[in-house]
Order: structure tokens, then C-alpha cells, then sequence
């Protein structure tokens, strides 16, 4: 006995029944369902319709904008405001480099690459930032 099937490929009858659900969704504007006129206005034409008044545009241009999501900046600026306010109070430092030497002073200055770090009684240095490991308040317990 054979069974009489419409034979229509997988891929045609997903797309058809996918299509066949879809709901046609529209946010609700605020319009006015006035006649078209350009009460002497000449507008640029706005997505395809040369002849809508400026109430229906502006308001649609307004309401983009706050929904427009800002990308996270790349820099927080944390690291300069941690430098900045131990410069102004000169806090003792202690700066574990890379191959674990401990260099004790008080950050001068710093820029994108560098640190200063001013020392009683022994020269000042100048440390590249990718040669310190991590850095702690002198003073402060550090676990290992």
C-alpha cells in the first residue's frame, strides 16, 4: 500500500511554515491620522516618505536616539586616579618586580609606560610598567 504524500523539500516546507507563523510586529507610534499636507513646509524626504509632516518625523528621531546603547569605554581610568592620588600624598610604596626584587619609594610620576619612583638614600628609578609585577602600600600585609 502506498501512502500519497505532497513531496515538498524539508527546506521549502520549514520556510513556508516559519513564514506562515511570523506576526508582523510594529511599535506603537504616537501619529497624528491628519490629512497629508505640507502647510508650505519643504522637508527632506524621511525614509521613503516625501510627504510626511515634521510632527511625525521628529518625534520617531528623538525616541532613536536614547534607545542607542553606548559601547563600554576601553579605559576606566582607574589606574590614573590610583597613581594620581599616591603622588599627592606620597605614600611609601613597595614594587615587586617580574623576577620578585622589592624596590621601596614614592611614585614622582608615571606616564602610559613608565613610573618614577623617588628613594631615601638610594638612586631614583625609572620602572617599565611590564617589568612590575604588582605593586602595595608599604606598610600593607601582602599573601602570597
Amino acid at each position: 500500500m502506498k501512502e500519497t504524500l505532497d513531496l515538498i523539500p524539508a527546506e521549502q516546507m520549514a520556510d513556508q511554515e516559519g513564514f506562515a507563523n511570523r506576526k508582523l510586529i510594529r511599535p506603537s507610534l504616537n501619529r497624528n491620522d491628519h490629512p497629508q499636507n505640507n502647510h508650505g513646509h519643504n522637508h527632506a524626504p524621511n525614509h521613503g516618505s516625501s510627504h510626511a509632516p515634521a510632527e511625525r518625523r521628529e518625534p520617531r528621531e528623538r525616541s532613536a536616539a536614547p534607545a542607542k546603547k553606548v559601547a563600554p569605554t576601553e579605559q576606566t581610568n582607574a589606574e590614573n586616579f590610583y597613581y594620581q592620588k599616591q603622588m599627592q600624598t606620597k605614600t611609601p610604596m613597595v614594587v615587586v618586580l617580574r623576577d620578585g626584587e622589592e624596590v621601596h619609594g614614592y611614585i614622582e610620576w608615571y606616564d602610559k609606560s613608565c613610573i618614577k619612583l623617588n628613594r631615601s638614600g638610594a638612586p631614583n628609578l625609572m620602572i617599565y610598567k611590564p617589568a612590575i609585577k604588582y605593586m602595595f602600600k608599604e606598610g600593607e600585609s601582602v599573601r602570597k
